[in-house]
């Protein structure tokens, strides 16, 4: 059962998606050959201690405990890489996925980088899925269901001729970054029969569209955190904290005038 939030709940969560607003601006700052993912992780834990906040990922339970406060997956890695001495390489894309808990309340975005020039099938990845995570939030200001928008999510990807992912979803957050309920990028008999939910003022969600060049599926890498996909084509990640309040639906992880990454 979803959990609803007062406007001034709201609001705090607003403070903690800015910040994490701010860190991914710091991560595109520092996007380009030559640079470690250790790097850019270094760069979000300092921006986060200057703010004396707590990093949402840092010590998540695992067989091994997640070790840094960002996610950073590149090219046909999904989510859940672990940032260290790799270089970032011209043509590359680096999925990186970070989150704050301020004042006891979370805020979690993605977002997928290119490396220098990419490809255009690549690009095209790239806008498929900044493109969907965009239409999902247009769409639960229109529609009264959360599988009416996954619907709409999964049919936008697949004319693209691409995949969603379906290991892994989106989900509530507030107090915690992981709350009820499970929101997918797709439709699946669970949703439509037990799983479903209603898309009204007070609901706080983070959508996280996860799309593929290949296959769908993928598979746990050695490290015992880093998904991949299973035919290593590229993958792509985006994704925003996002309210319906009694106005509007508002992005708490976008800029001061509503600007992306």
């Amino acid at each position: 059962m979803e959990i609803l939030r007062s406007p001034r709940e709201i609001a705090k969560m607003r403070k903690a998606g800015l910040l994490v607003w701010q860190a991914h601006q710091l991560v595109k700052s520092l996007i380009r050959p030559g640079v470690t993912t250790g790097e850019i992780d270094a760069a979000v834990d300092a921006l986060y201690v200057e703010y004396n906040v707590e990093p949402l990922f840092k010590g998540v339970p695992g067989t091994v405990p997640f070790p840094a406060v960002t996610c950073i997956s590149i090219n046909e890695e999904v989510v859940h890489g672990i940032p260290g001495p790799r270089k970032l390489l011209e043509g590359d894309i680096v999925s990186v996925d970070t989150g704050c808990k301020l004042d006891g309340w979370c805020g979690d975005a993605a977002a997928t980088y290119p490396v220098g020039r990419i490809s255009p099938e690549v690009r095209r990845l790239l806008d498929v899925t900044s493109g969907v995570l965009e239409l999902a939030i247009e769409l639960m200001g229109k529609r009264s269901r959360w599988s009416e928008v996954a619907g709409e999510m999964e049919k936008f990807v697949k004319s693209h001729k691409f995949s969603v992912v379906e290991a892994f979803v989106g989900h509530g957050i507030g107090r915690d970054m992981h709350e009820d309920p499970q929101v997918p990028n797709f439709v699946s008999r669970q949703l439509r029969r037990r799983d479903d939910f209603q898309l009204v003022p007070g609901l706080v969600i983070a959508i996280e569209p996860m799309v593929n060049m290949g296959t769908k599926r993928v598979r746990t890498l050695s490290d015992h955190w880093t998904q991949a996909t299973v035919d290593r084509k590229p993958s792509a990640h985006f994704e925003h904290t996002v309210a319906i309040t009694q106005s509007c639906t508002e992005v708490l992880t976008a800029g001061p005038n509503g600007e992306s990454w």
